[in-house]
């Protein structure tokens, strides 16, 4: 297992960073702060071919792989982590289902738009009483002649409600076989009558990220909208959220390194008692385990990656990569908030926004406990 880049991936993680300095970084604040999501930035996200990344060519994707994913997320969240989090769930909830389960049809149909940042879509999973339990999904789906009939609701399904969103992919409970129920996975296109996207909610982060309610009253689409086997819906999108868990990490580490980098310059230039805060070794500490951790996590998605990308079970290491990660991006954006003192209380100040978002990443695709529960049940213990 190799942690080196080679020339081609050297050169993507240089050009997304340059982009995101030049490009993303600018807007970030007022975009936070308007709760806004800038679609002219998604649209050049999408002409440098970042949501085509892990996708084959004969689809419009890229080429590439995860692992060159990971490195375009992660150069992203440095500085905005709401457009990272577009990013991330455009290509891994939006499009991936549609190229890992769908029919040849439904890729031809699909992926070109979502592969080129031209369109977007969601992945319809948590409901109110299900989410890290997600087999008690709710919302059902039935036959009626050659139509899907779908009712229920979903919540906190990113990239559902935008301007340029195409459909979202749901689960829902389709029947029952050998005593548990079927669920299986459905395309809905946005505008579908009876399929109502609900008020955007007001979050305490990723403010200028798209996220809403979904309610299916009646909801009525083609049979051929299902994704995969009718009863595959489970078992396909554990494998998405596995898959995911890597691309978070590398969305996490990224929001790590960006309050590393906002603090050593911060604590370089604040001067405290006649000196640089950065000559204080309770500072140089508080940095120097910033760094540790940043390490620590990238190390772990790019393992995860790896794996991934060489055909190689990586569930158990997605999970590590996710859980340390996670914790990184937190503890970072917390010790950088307080190096930053007051200024660090102030949204104008990155480090601020990255304390506001940095919590869901202990919460969103799989909480931390749902890790630990991973990486137990990988050691053979029971329960």
């Amino acid at each position: 297992m190799t942690y080196d880049l080679n020339d081609e991936e050297r050169e993507l993680a240089t050009m997304v960073r340059d982009f995101a300095d030049q490009v993303v970084a600018p807007q970030a604040y007022e975009a936070d702060r308007t709760h806004t999501l800038n679609l002219d930035v998604v649209r050049q996200m999408g002409e440098l071919g970042l949501f085509g990344l892990p996708f084959p060519e004969d689809h419009g994707g890229q080429g590439g792989d995860y692992f060159a994913l990971g490195l375009a997320i992660e150069g992203i969240a440095r500085v905005d982590q709401s457009l990272a989090i577009t990013l991330e769930a455009g290509v891994s909830l939006g499009a991936m289902p549609i190229h890992r389960f769908g029919s040849e049809e439904q890729k031809r149909e699909y992926l070109p738009g979502l592969l080129a940042g031209e369109q977007l879509a969601g992945f319809g999973l948590t409901e109110p009483e299900a989410g890290s339990d997600a087999g008690a999904t709710r919302t059902t789906a039935r036959l009626d002649g050659e139509e899907w009939v779908i009712d229920g609701s979903k919540q906190f399904i990113t990239n559902s409600g935008t301007a340029i969103t195409r459909f979202v992919t749901v689960t829902a409970v389709t029947g029952e076989r050998d005593g548990r129920k079927e669920i299986s996975t459905i395309i809905v296109p946005n505008g579908t009558p009876g399929f109502t996207v609900e008020a955007a909610y007001d979050k305490v982060g990723w403010n200028a990220s798209d996220t809403h309610p979904l309610t299916f009253q009646g909801a009525r689409v083609p049979a051929a909208n299902l994704v995969g086997e009718r009863g595959s819906g489970f078992r396909n999108f554990l494998s998405i959220l596995d898959e995911g868990r890597i691309a978070i990490a590398a969305l996490a580490t990224g929001a790590a390194e960006g309050c590393l980098e906002a603090a050593v310059d911060y604590a370089n230039k604040r001067t405290v008692f006649g000196a640089a805060l950065s000559t204080r070794q309770n500072a140089q500490f508080t940095l120097a385990r910033m760094r540790a951790r940043v390490h620590s996590a990238r190390l772990a998605w790019h393992h995860a990656a790896r794996l991934h990308d060489a055909g190689k079970p990586f569930a158990e290491e997605a999970a590590i990569a996710k859980l340390v990660s996670g914790e990184a991006a937190m503890d970072n954006a917390r010790d950088a908030t307080q190096i930053f003192g007051g200024n660090g209380f102030m949204n104008e100040y990155p480090v601020a926004r990255h304390y506001r978002d940095s919590k869901i990443l202990e919460i969103g695709e799989g909480t931390t406990e749902v890790q630990l529960l991973v990486i137990a049940r990988a050691l053979g213990l029971a329960g």
